[in-house]
């Protein structure tokens, strides 16, 4: 049976249509998809992410034992920010990507993919074997919103009365609410400004329910996918898994190579210095047609590739896809992916099709 997170009563209340995700029974969406997605590009929208696992790490050697399992230099972090990266294994694959919140000097909050929580709790409890720390599962108390758009900082200071106006784009702060502690972070996934709020159960639940009543539309994880897609965020399982490396996925500038020795450095660096075979390109259609996961990618009718992701955008006149392919084929050249029985052509370009709207 798949779990359910603390708001699924008040998902099938406003009639969303639910199924299974990471091992939870999730709104896949409420109205339309379309609409949800066009309410976070040009307003606002909250999602219940409470699916998202985390990790509290913390002890003496806490600075230490992430920097070994993190692609990212979090010695660089002081109080209060928040750093993207990966976990990788040995070969330079990837565990999972993660944004990990330093609340204070050695107190780390990292935040998981839902379908990898079993997986990366034992693979961080195992690596922290050797290391002064204290690894704490709590994805059984913390439960998580995602407030999402160009009007996400009025709509999280005036219904949720969360003081957030001095946080800039991947930062952080605790906030104690209503007895209860509450972290912020000023990060999301869709390529709007916006906010994750964490919370209990109680917390969440009073959040959603004020949100409702002001009017904020509740959106699905269909339509996070379009918004992440659009804006050229990876989705693991598609664009970074054990097979598909940081390298390979074009976001290096998530790797530093400066740092002492981390889990998968040499591994990536051979990537980074000599190539790889293959690499995460952009592809955009010239008609209409919808590229999907797993579909052939064909240049001169011989396979390169084959697409992570693919839609139709929503926020633009334009199909396209993302694709992992031959790493010779460069920005302007021209391939082909077979949909069915026939092939459409297109163009190398970009994995951003459409701009992000960050807080600078």
């Amino acid at each position: 049976m798949n779990k359910r997170t603390c708001l699924y009563d008040k998902h099938v209340a406003l009639g969303a249509l639910m199924q299974p995700f990471g091992g939870f029974d999730m709104p896949i969406q409420y109205t339309s998809i379309i609409d949800e997605h066009n309410a976070v590009r040009n307003h606002v929208g909250v999602f219940d992410v409470s699916h998202m696992g985390e990790i509290i790490i913390s002890g003496h050697q806490a600075e230490e034992f992430v920097n070994h399992i993190f692609t990212n230099d979090v010695r660089k972090m002081k109080p209060g920010d928040v750093m993207y990266g990966m976990m990788c294994y040995e070969d330079g694959g990837t565990v999972d990507d993660t944004c990990i919140d330093m609340i204070e000097p050695n107190r780390y909050f990292m935040t998981i993919n839902a379908a990898n929580i079993d997986k990366d709790n034992d693979w961080v409890h195992k690596q922290a074997e050797d290391y002064d720390v204290v690894v704490c599962y709590k994805s059984d108390w913390w439960n998580q919103l995602a407030i999402q758009g160009p009007e996400a900082e009025k709509t999280v200071t005036e219904v949720l009365h969360l003081p957030v106006s001095d946080l800039n784009f991947y930062q952080c702060k605790e906030i104690l609410r209503f007895d209860s502690g509450v972290l912020v972070s000023r990060t999301g996934y869709t390529g709007e400004d916006g906010f994750e709020v964490y919370g209990d159960k109680e917390y969440i639940r009073d959040a959603w329910d004020r949100l409702m009543k002001a009017g904020v539309t509740p959106c699905g994880l269909g339509c996070r996918d379009t918004l992440r897609f659009e804006v050229g965020l990876p989705l693991y399982g598609d664009e970074l898994s054990k097979d598909i490396s940081p390298i390979m996925a074009g976001l290096s500038h998530f790797v530093d190579f400066d740092k002492p020795e981390f889990i998968g450095k040499e591994a990536l660096l051979k990537q980074k210095t000599e190539g790889v075979a293959k690499r995460l390109r952009g592809i955009q259609l010239d008609d209409h047609a919808v590229p999907r996961h797993g579909y052939k990618v064909l240049q001169d009718g011989k396979e390169v590739g084959e697409v992570t992701t693919g839609y139709r955008l929503i926020s633009a006149d334009k199909s396209c896809a993302v694709a992992l392919v031959d790493s010779s084929l460069k920005l302007g050249d021209r391939v082909e992916i077979q949909i069915r029985k026939k092939t459409f052509p297109g163009t190398i370009v970009k994995k951003r099709f459409v701009d992000t709207h960050y807080k600078k």
